[in-house]
């Protein structure tokens, strides 16, 4: 599936457990409704995936569901981040072997690399496999911040194609635009600002909360997307609060707590992430009722 078709309301997939282990039947149902809700786009093993508390089995394991399941319905960006570019390698190659169509790939965290480093990294991630690489930039979780520039040198190589912008700095989308053009494939990450990236010359976003409104992402993304600004703004209102209750407390706990109250799914995550307490899961219900998607 070309990269074209990157863009609109794009779900960063929670991974469902059952008795701490992968629920693949739950995950499969998942990607169906995302899929037949309207959802365009598809990122297994992204931060709401929890992809930092699985194993590389259980990692590619879940890339490998994502793929079979959406049956070449939408594009699968699978998550193939990891602060040794070593690992990241092993996990774009194993996700390109699974069959998806792209990899997001996240600045390494904890390491805090120079933007050389990171051209380096990602460099090396373009040269190892044939996927077209999304980068994600999101400073608050990897405590580095990639420049601009760093990001134009990157997108002359042929298979680097754009960002998902974590960053909250809605200037960013207009200098990224300025510095390598419209065909730059620009993400938010960010459902709350996702409006305003959209104004500046972003394509869609990479969504936490469509985990638990696949539709209602969908249709503000096409009337967005579409130049209708003011239906835009009303989905935009209709939103909000369930872009705040999705991290009243740490994510992914919210969206699985949601997202499980819709299809029958456990809320169960992974020290140390902990699930919702009864104040959240009561912001959470409130914020879905007011929507009219309460389970």
């Amino acid at each position: 599936m070309s990269v074209d078709a990157l863009g609109g309301s794009i779900t960063a997939l929670v991974t469902p457990f059952k008795d701490g282990l992968i629920d693949e039947d739950g995950f499969q149902r998942l990607v169906d409704w995302q899929i037949k809700s309207g959802t365009s786009g598809l990122v297994p093993m992204g931060t709401t995936g929890e992809s930092a508390t699985l194993s590389h089995e259980e990692h590619n394991r879940v890339v490998a569901l994502c793929v079979e399941a959406a049956a070449g319905r939408v594009p699968v960006i699978a998550g193939a981040g990891a602060n040794a570019t070593s690992e990241a390698i092993s996990l774009i190659q194993a996700a390109e072997k699974s069959g998806a169509d792209a990899a997001l790939v996240v600045t390494p965290y904890y390491n805090k690399p120079g933007q050389e480093g990171l051209y380096a990294h990602f460099k090396a991630l373009h040269d190892a496999s044939g996927l077209p690489i999304i980068m994600y930039n999101i400073p608050a979780r990897s405590v580095i911040n990639m420049s601009v520039d760093t990001m134009a040198r990157l997108f002359e190589l042929p298979r680097i194609v754009g960002v998902k912008d974590a960053t909250g700095d809605l200037n960013r989308v207009s200098e990224q635009r300025a510095a390598m053009g419209p065909e730059f494939i620009q993400l938010s990450g960010e459902d709350g600002t996702a409006l305003g990236f959209n104004a500046h010359g972003g394509v869609g976003c990479i969504s936490v909360s469509a985990n638990v409104a696949p539709a209602e992402c969908a249709a503000f993304q096409a009337a967005s997307l579409a130049g209708d600004t003011q239906g835009a703004l009303e989905w935009q209102d209709r939103l909000f609060g369930l872009h705040e209750a999705m991290f009243c407390e740490p994510s992914p706990g919210p969206a699985k707590y949601g997202a499980g109250k819709r299809l029958g799914l456990s809320g169960e995550v992974r020290l140390p992430m902990t699930e919702p307490t009864a104040q959240g899961r009561a912001r959470i219900d409130a914020a879905m009722n007011a929507l009219g998607i309460e389970s």
